[in-house]
């Protein structure tokens, strides 16, 4: 898979998916419930998405449980996020840009994956989907998320 965009091909199996391609997965499930403003259940936006792309991402998936972990920490996501803009209002943040602040943020604070790991991976999707030069504010963003939760790194 390995692209910025599902692909629709009969072969794809979810197993075999790399990280990248998970994480990309996990957005995509994001947006679709932002899209929706989170009133459609998760479990309908999966098979949506699962017959859109012909994929079959199980629903007791990583990223089916990943995505709701996100949806339902985006308030607290939200208020981590606001007092680490410099000179920006929340609300004038895209939407895509939102999303992925969310998701870095949220993965970060389970400590499971390296901070620079996440970083990069957040502005490779900042590239994919993102205003042309939201990675470098997304950059800036999480570095500073980084430097308040750890002060030596």
């Amino acid at each position: 898979m390995a692209t910025c965009e599902p692909q629709k091909h009969p072969e794809i199996v979810y197993n075999d998916l790399s990280r990248r391609d998970v994480r990309s997965l996990i957005f995509h499930l994001l947006y679709v419930a932002e899209s929706y403003e989170y009133s459609t259940p998760l479990q309908s936006l999966v098979d949506m998405f699962n017959r859109g792309y012909n994929l079959s991402i199980p629903f007791n998936s990583e990223v089916v449980t990943i995505a709701q972990a996100i949806i339902d920490a985006r308030d607290e996501l939200d208020n981590t996020i606001m007092p680490l803009l410099i000179n920006w209002r929340f609300e004038r943040i895209g939407v895509v840009t939102k999303l992925i602040l969310r998701f870095a943020l949220w993965e970060l604070s389970r400590g499971e994956t390296p901070s620079n790991i996440v970083i990069n991976e957040a502005i490779e999707l900042a590239k994919c989907f993102a205003e042309k030069d939201s990675y470098k504010f997304i950059n800036g963003v999480l570095d500073k998320a980084v430097q308040q939760q750890n002060p030596q790194e």
